[in-house]
């Protein structure tokens, strides 16, 4: 669609092939994308055309390739819907890879625990359920390697950027002792913080600014 304000959303696939140039110079191991890949269609099926488009272009990125979900994702899909078209069995999950160990949070869910889909939600009201956080406690018990962790809205900020038990979610990181850093999307000016020990990277958004010069992605280096 054509541009509105600073988000220049036509510009974003060719600032993609970019990223993917550099990151195939630098050799990447893998490569995550921080969510909100797709932005709201008039119809499903032209949504699901959106993410099909972006998908086609990710996938020639060197992989492997994860993607956190954000909250444009599921505005008008279903999670299981969006993440059929990415190749994605779940919105959260851990793997290891060079004896580091990733972590993908999913916190797209309203403070009263319900899933967003469809546009049931509020944009500043995210959440990471009981059931989740469980899971993140037993997983980060059970690493052996520093870990990164992934994910869409900033866990270092309050609302309407930050979840609404980040406090709650750091406490479990900070826990682990094993946590090095938090790469997060949402905020599209970026930031970064470092509480207790552990970074927190907010990566400015793509869709910013006219042109490949005004891209925005990054290369780590553990």
């Amino acid at each position: 669609k054509p541009p509105g304000g600073s988000r220049h959303y036509r510009d974003s696939l060719a600032k993609l092939v970019v990223a993917g140039q550099q990151f195939a110079k630098a050799k990447t191991d893998l490569v995550i994308e921080l969510g909100d890949f797709i932005d709201s269609a008039d119809t499903l099926e032209a949504e699901k055309g959106f993410l099909q488009r972006v998908q086609a272009e990710f996938s020639k990125v060197a992989g492997p390739r994860h993607c956190v979900l954000g909250n444009h994702c599921v505005s008008a899909l279903t999670k299981p819907e969006f993440l059929e078209i990415v190749g994605q069995t779940r919105s959260y999950y851990s793997f290891d890879l060079n004896k580091v160990h990733f972590v993908i949070l999913d916190a797209c869910f309203r403070s009263d625990g319900i899933g967003y889909e469809r546009n049931n939600f509020n944009w500043a009201d995210s959440y990471v359920p009981p059931a989740e956080l469980q899971w993140l406690r037993t997983d980060l018990q059970a690493a052996a390697g520093p870990v990164l962790v992934f994910v869409h809205q900033c866990l270092d900020v309050e609302p309407p950027y930050g979840v609404k038990n980040a406090a709650e979610v750091r406490q479990t990181l900070e826990a682990s002792g094993r946590v090095r850093a938090v790469f997060q999307g949402h905020h599209h000016a970026g930031g970064y913080r470092q509480i207790k020990g552990i970074h927190y990277c907010t990566l400015r958004a793509m869709v910013e600014g006219p042109g490949p010069d005004s891209s925005a992605f990054a290369v780590v280096d553990v």
